[in-house]
């Protein structure tokens, strides 16, 4: 079990984005629930599930090391007593590429839980965004 509290899901989120940009597969893991009913998926990726899988699939990911920053845009945050759900733009920016070659903006779904040891996560999900979603929409908003 890990020794971290998070006591916000805000905390939480702030933890899993610092452990992305360090490659840190142990401070990745300790944002996540030690739950096997967790999910992680990946742009273009399927959906994984348990401690085993969603650790493996960190491990590969941070193998080639440190160097793309994260800056995240556009947080909407849906907060109850027990849950809380951050939809957000993920935007990565790698060293020595040029602008027009950075990545796209990825849109994530992060979902946290209030547990006996602060909140964790129990779900990410993330897919590429289309070009015109990252755009700030002006419109009211329409729930569906």
């Amino acid at each position: 079990m890990s020794g971290k509290i998070f006591p916000t899901a805000q905390d939480a989120e702030n933890a899993f984005y610092e452990a992305l940009e360090r490659c840190d597969l142990e401070g990745m893991m300790a944002v996540w629930a030690e739950d096997e009913d967790i999910v992680c998926v990946h742009p273009a990726g399927t959906r994984l599930t348990g401690q085993d899988a969603v650790r493996e699939s960190w491990a590969r990911i941070f193998a080639a090391g440190p160097g793309a920053r994260v800056t995240i845009e556009q947080q909407e945050a849906i907060s109850g007593m027990m849950l809380a759900v951050h939809s957000v733009f993920e935007r990565f920016t790698l060293p020595k590429t040029k602008p027009e070659a950075q990545p796209p903006a990825v849109v994530a779904t992060n979902v946290y839980l209030r547990t006996a040891s602060g909140w964790r996560m129990i779900v990410h999900h993330a897919s590429p965004a289309p070009a015109q979603a990252v755009a700030r929409e002006t419109g009211p908003k329409i729930l569906h």
